[in-house]
């Protein structure tokens, strides 16, 4: 199963949520390593001092190079995958990413191993996950859906 991990470069866990879907057989969409050799997009790569950027500045580096390639193999992944797991804490991005999947019709997760704001939208998900006993049920059953 091609699995989507949408979460944030800050999230501690998200290594080991995509070690435990791939020890399952996923096929899983690591953000922080979207192909070989590549370590992630990261706005530091266009400009050291992008957290003092303005709103224009912004703007313009979503057409750098970096910008568009790193967009490029996120969004390449995520029309690919079957299923997208949000693994909170997270940002702005991932919640984008978890709505197109959601929008596409796309089995969908959400793992919330530690308190969080509550969220009325993730009204939309199939599945919101609160341990890693639950994580792991989930991605047991998803290598067995896809094995038969």
């Amino acid at each position: 199963m091609k699995i989507y991990v949408a979460s944030s470069w800050r999230n501690k866990i998200q290594p080991e949520v995509v070690a435990l879907l791939k020890a399952c057989g996923h096929d899983v969409y690591d953000f922080r390593h979207p192909a070989p050799g590549n370590e992630g997009f990261a706005w530091s790569s266009i400009d050291p001092d992008w957290l003092a950027w303005d709103p224009m500045r912004f703007r313009e580096c979503l057409t750098h190079p970096t910008s568009i390639e790193g967009f490029r193999l996120d969004m390449t992944a995520l029309r690919e995958c079957q299923v997208c797991l949000l693994v909170l804490p997270c940002g702005r991005s991932a919640h984008l990413e978890l709505g197109q999947a959601c929008g596409a019709g796309k089995k969908t997760a959400v793992y919330m191993p530690e308190p969080s704001e509550p969220e009325l939208m993730y009204k939309m998900v199939d599945k919101i996950l609160v341990d890693q006993n639950e994580l792991s049920t989930w991605a047991e059953r998803l290598s067995w859906a896809k094995n038969g």
